[in-house]
């Protein structure tokens, strides 16, 4: 899943008139973040962005592919995130908008039953 610089920063600076995005490498792809929370992700150099039930279908016309983190190995691990069309990845303002959906989803997301936070001193 490797990623290349030239194709990460081209992502981040188009998303830059949105807002400051981090960006954190892992597994060979990189995560998207904004306020600390991952909207988004990079795979061998395709930009993928969160969805539910609220967005899937937009991403769905416009012919997207959800996110498969084993393609080689046979195995389909569909994952809550679909790549960016084109023509929204080249156009910043599209991407806004469709990013901040992704990044609101995020925000609802809801902690697991039994799963605790560790206490602090």
């Amino acid at each position: 899943m490797a990623v290349s610089d030239d194709f990460l920063n081209y992502v981040v600076d188009q998303l830059r008139p949105w807002g400051a995005v981090s960006v954190r490498r892992m597994f060979g792809g990189a995560g998207l973040y904004r306020e600390g929370k991952m909207f988004g992700l990079i795979a061998e150099d395709v930009a993928y962005l969160k969805v539910d039930d609220s967005n899937r279908a937009d991403f769905v016309k416009a012919g997207s592919a959800p996110f498969n983190p084993y393609p080689d190995k046979g195995k389909t691990t569909v994952m809550s995130y679909y790549e960016i069309p084109p023509e929204v990845l080249e156009n910043p303002a599209e991407l806004s908008q469709w990013a901040q959906r992704s990044f609101e989803i995020q925000g609802q997301k809801k902690e697991k039953p039994g799963k605790r936070h560790a206490k602090t001193a």
